[in-house]
């Protein structure tokens, strides 16, 4: 994972019993909190069991398995993640999903195209010819898309990542998420018995390197995962 990923979510949290309600989040925190299964976790999960695992990743493999195939891009399969066909070593690349990113890896080895600086009509894939026409350096890079690509963008609407960005998302304190609404909102405000509204804080908070390894870990741990890795830090630094 980039050591310079960073995404923001927002906290709403119950000042009064000093704990994460819910957090606000966007596609990007979804897709990574989702891409977590690309590690072999997912088939640990499988043959341990959802109900038998200590810690929120269970939660996490239901969200993801109760999330309506409408929310997902259209070219990626849930079971890609549920049920990966091998147990690869943390950090291996998989063509289908990579591990603990955000975004699809960008394709390093398309060929380069050049034309010259008054863009005559001629077009090569060596940048130290010159062009026949005006005898210039071919030296001017042109974007070069496929037939196979211009077919894809005019067909498509994919984003990268793996959940659609059409609707912002609600992470719980023990990783369930679902796609938030008002209606769910409120709910989860009774089901916590808050009585005072006053009592509530809105907090943004960014989700980078350090704190992505803390929620892995706490993951594994307990259910109060957000509560852990945003509010009882500052706690754990100042001990000692």
């Amino acid at each position: 994972m980039d050591s310079k990923f960073s995404v923001s979510l927002k906290l709403l949290i119950d000042t009064k019993s000093k704990r994460v309600l819910f957090a606000e989040a966007g596609k990007d925190c979804v897709d990574f909190l989702f891409y977590i299964l690309s590690l072999p976790v997912a088939n640990l999960i499988n043959l341990v069991g959802k109900q038998q695992m200590v810690g929120s990743l269970g939660n996490l493999y239901e969200s993801l398995e109760n999330l309506n195939e409408s929310y997902v891009q259209t070219k990626k399969n849930k079971d890609a993640l549920l049920k990966p066909a091998t147990i690869r070593p943390i950090g291996a690349v998989s063509s289908s999903v990579p591990p603990l990113a955000l975004k699809d890896a960008p394709n390093n080895t398309a060929k380069k195209f050049y034309t010259c600086l008054l863009k005559c009509d001629y077009v090569t894939d060596d940048s130290k010819t010159l062009c026949p026409k005006c005898l210039r350096a071919m030296s001017t890079v042109v974007p070069y898309v496929s037939r196979s690509s211009k077919k894809e963008s005019s067909s498509s609407t994919e984003e990268g990542g793996f959940v659609k960005g059409v609707v912002t998302y609600m992470v719980m304190d023990d990783l369930v998420v679902k796609p938030m609404s008002t209606i769910s909102s409120l709910t989860l405000l009774n089901k916590f018995n808050v009585k005072e509204v006053s009592a509530l804080q809105e907090k943004e908070v960014n989700l980078g390197m350090a704190e992505a390894v803390k929620l892995l870990k706490a993951s594994l741990e307990t259910d109060k995962v957000l509560t852990g890795v945003f509010l009882n830090r500052k706690k754990r630094a100042s001990v000692g």
